[in-house]
């Protein structure tokens, strides 16, 4: 048996996200669909994040474990072959039997994108944001977040099996031509964890709330306390980060 890993790019807008579902289009079935037209063997795909319904991904990392030799370079292009269009396998290689797409990873990139003007072309990559927007508000209300901290305010669940607490390492507004990008990178995320931040720092870069309330929010470990989600189509899961010894 061998440890195969894939990092893929998807459009989540036609997917209800990465995780199979009882009925419904799902990254993973397809995925596995493919793996088996190509492997002709039932393999079951783990992904280093499960992605939301219309969140998208330039560098979702999947590994998988087979009794095939089949190359990596063969298997990728059989793959892309297959595939439907707006999932695409960009790498393949073998990796130590210990590898684990999300449980081996030690960083995670998000980033969101917020758009100023109506586009026809970036609808389903990026949210409209109509009001002006103070970006250094929004800067400034986001710097209590970096660090380690219980997110529970900023989770769609109040418990999960691995804790609410994570360590976000960067998190930057960034402002690229017409758009606004949130970058961040954590060792983990919380469910909904992005896009809740983002929800809330544009309710105060258009004045709803201060600067000082994102603090506050962090302090009072209740969901109720932040804002409302950021829409999924802006969100992206851009890299998954390895220790150097699994060569990922």
């Amino acid at each position: 048996m061998r440890t195969l890993v894939l990092t893929i790019e998807y459009d989540g807008t036609e997917f209800l996200g990465w995780q199979l579902q009882p009925e419904g289009r799902t990254v993973q079935g397809v995925l596995e669909e493919a793996m088996r037209t190509i492997l002709q063997s039932d393999l079951r795909a783990t992904a280093a994040g499960r992605t939301d319904a219309g969140v998208h991904a330039t560098g979702q990392v999947v590994h998988f474990r087979t009794d095939s030799d089949m190359g990596v370079e063969r298997l990728k292009k059989g793959l892309n072959g297959v595939l439907p269009p707006d999932v695409r396998v960009l790498e393949a290689t073998q990796a130590p039997d210990d590898f684990h797409a999300r449980f081996s990873a030690v960083g995670r990139r998000y980033v969101y994108r917020i758009i100023r003007r109506p586009s026809a072309m970036r609808r389903h990559l990026a949210w409209y944001v109509a009001y002006p927007l103070d970006v250094d508000a929004m800067r400034r209300a986001c710097n209590p977040l970096a660090g380690r901290h219980d997110f529970t305010s900023f989770c769609q669940a109040t418990s999960t099996a691995d804790g609410t607490v994570c360590e976000v390492r960067e998190l930057e507004w960034i402002e690229v031509d017409d758009e606004l990008h949130l970058r961040i990178e954590a060792n983990r995320f919380l469910h909904h964890m992005v896009r809740t931040i983002v929800g809330t720092a544009v309710d105060i870069g258009r004045g709803r709330w201060p600067e000082s309330v994102m603090a506050e929010m962090l302090a009072a470990r209740d969901r109720r306390a932040a804002g409302a989600n950021a829409p999924a189509r802006g969100l992206c899961l851009e890299s998954v980060r390895y220790p150097s010894e699994f060569g990922i």
